[in-house]
């Protein structure tokens, strides 16, 4: 008996020693499938730009749909087969239908609504979704949770944009909520990673800095649509310096850096005077000295940015630990489980690139940027090809602002920028961000169908002139064929009234020749009479 049983034993643990080499098997080809789907993918997503036809760019979007289905679930699978949980299925599975929800819910409800930012926005949440399930379950569930009710607030959206045509003339309600929210933190905010971010609500957090980002932008696009005057261009100002001071004495240097991004960019699209982005940036950097002497934790990141390993446990542990992180990844990465990207600090939030450069791999990550690319492109596109100017600078106000803080977060976490603290859009771990960024999409969702409606009234009016030309031309041509008719009736009757009259003179001649001939007999013989 006992040698049966550890012959049995022997039995397991081959058959263990089997399946565990065939799960690393599984591991190491499916992290290259992942990368080889991202970069068709991220192709599909600037390959549709080349192509005007419906058809075509349809086909591409329904690709774009099975790459994106097809990566989510080989992620799925292999953190499955790591942990050996069946709740991954389950959690897989509700993930699946909040995806085929948010594609069917946009079609249905807005026919004319950009399927390629559909898409993309649902990449972005899949790729953030595999790995903050990778780093911690919890986390991933209440992110899901975050996203299943920001999703359905956003929906009600693009709604308001269409049929609210008063929103570019709330200009002083948008300055005073804007600082009337940031400075609610100041007074009623919890301290977070040293500086005041949060407030709570009802056993909620919010960061009110996360949807200031969206006011202000609708306050200077309602400010300088139709007045780019010295005196309101300082005024302007002056409101936006406002925003950027409070967030700045709440130590939120992300935001801050993003509204004076955005508010710059507005100003030179709307001004075309490249002395005002000028002076906006020897303002800042003066601002930046200014606060590098006033605050340590901005000497304290300045430090950090210089060299982390020369500060490692006075700030740099964890610029350190995303540089370690991305070069241990390399190119193809260390595939799900099989790095140690949960040793990152806030790698779900903050440093949420680096664990996916480390486990997905730079090429991976790279592609991730370029969807990032993708999606500003795609709000460029919608802002240059809007006719009202106060949607047009919404439009690009948050374009900017969306890719600012993508450069942001993944600057800062390769040391390219200071860390500034700010989140990756949709995949970093957060709700006031992840609700921000879905309402940031569906304005642009309602702009995108405001221009089809746009494109709609011109086709209309042009079919319309066109009808009125016809009708025009159908009309002159008619009263040509009258008058034709006419001077042909006139042409026949002067012609017959001509004959007559050829015909009445040649009657009369007939008439009178006789009496010539009589006339000429009587002179002849008179002449012969004289003559005789």
């Amino acid at each position: 008996r006992t040698s049966g049983g550890n012959v049995h034993q022997g039995t397991l643990e081959k058959r263990n020693k089997v399946g565990g080499i065939l799960i690393n098997i599984i591991v190491e080809l499916s992290k290259y499938l992942m990368i080889a789907l991202m970069l068709v993918y991220t192709f599909e997503c600037f390959a549709v730009f080349n192509y005007t036809d419906k058809y075509t760019q349809r086909s591409i979007i329904r690709k774009q749909n099975v790459l994106m289905f097809l990566l989510h679930m080989i992620a799925f699978l292999v953190m499955y087969l790591q942990t050996n949980e069946t709740k991954m299925i389950g959690f897989y599975g509700m993930q699946v239908v909040l995806f085929l929800a948010i594609i069917l819910l946009y079609t249905i409800i807005y026919p004319r609504v950009s399927r390629l930012v559909v898409n993309n926005m649902c990449m972005l949440m899949a790729i953030g979704f595999i790995m903050i399930t990778r780093l911690s379950y919890s986390l991933a569930v209440k992110q899901f949770l975050i996203v299943s009710a920001s999703v359905a607030i956003s929906l009600v959206i693009p709604v308001i944009i269409r049929k609210v045509k008063a929103l570019s003339k709330w200009k002083i309600f948008y300055a005073i909520a804007g600082v009337v929210m940031l400075g609610v933190v100041i007074i009623v905010g919890r301290v977070t990673g040293g500086a005041m971010l949060n407030v709570a609500i009802g056993g909620f957090t919010l960061q009110p800095s996360e949807l200031v980002k969206i006011i202000f932008v609708f306050f200077v696009a309602a400010s300088l649509k139709d007045d780019t005057s010295f005196k309101n261009i300082v005024i302007t100002t002056a409101v936006a310096a406002m925003h950027v001071l409070i967030l700045v004495v709440s130590k939120d240097l992300g935001a801050a850096l993003i509204i004076f991004a955005v508010y710059l960019v507005m100003l030179y699209v709307a001004s075309r005077q490249p002395l005002y982005v000028l002076a906006g940036l020897i303002a800042g950097s003066g601002a930046s000295v200014v606060a590098y002497k006033l605050f340590n934790h901005v000497r304290v990141r300045v430090l950090v940015w210089k060299d982390p390993f020369a500060v490692y446990n006075e700030g740099g542990y964890q610029v350190a630990q995303s540089l370690m992180a991305i070069g241990t990844g390399s190119w193809f990465g260390m595939g799900l489980f099989q790095g140690a990207a949960d040793q990152i600090p806030v790698a779900e939030s903050d440093f949420i690139f680096s664990a996916i450069a480390e486990e997905m791999g730079l090429i991976f990550a790279l592609g991730l940027i370029l969807v990032c690319v993708s999606v500003y492109m795609m709000f460029l596109n919608i802002a240059m090809q809007l006719r009202d100017s106060f949607y047009k600078l919404v439009a690009l106000g948050l374009g900017t602002c969306f890719i600012f803080q993508s450069f942001l977060t993944i600057g800062g976490v390769t040391k390219f920028i200071p860390s500034t603290g700010v989140t990756l859009p949709l995949v970093s771990y957060g709700g006031s961000s992840v609700l921000s960024t879905l309402i940031m999409f569906a304005i642009i969702q309602g702009l995108y169908i405001l221009r089809e409606d746009e494109e709609e009234d011109i086709e209309r009016r042009k079919e319309q002139q066109l009808r009125a030309q016809k009708k025009q031309t159908r009309r002159s041509e008619t009263a040509g064929r009258r008058k034709s008719s006419q001077d042909t009736q006139r042409t026949t009757i002067k012609r017959r009234s001509t004959a007559g009259e050829k015909k009445n003179e040649r009657e009369k001649d007939a008439a009178r020749r006789p009496q010539r001939r009589e006339k000429t007999n009587k002179e002849k013989e008179i002449n012969k009479q004289r003559i005789r």
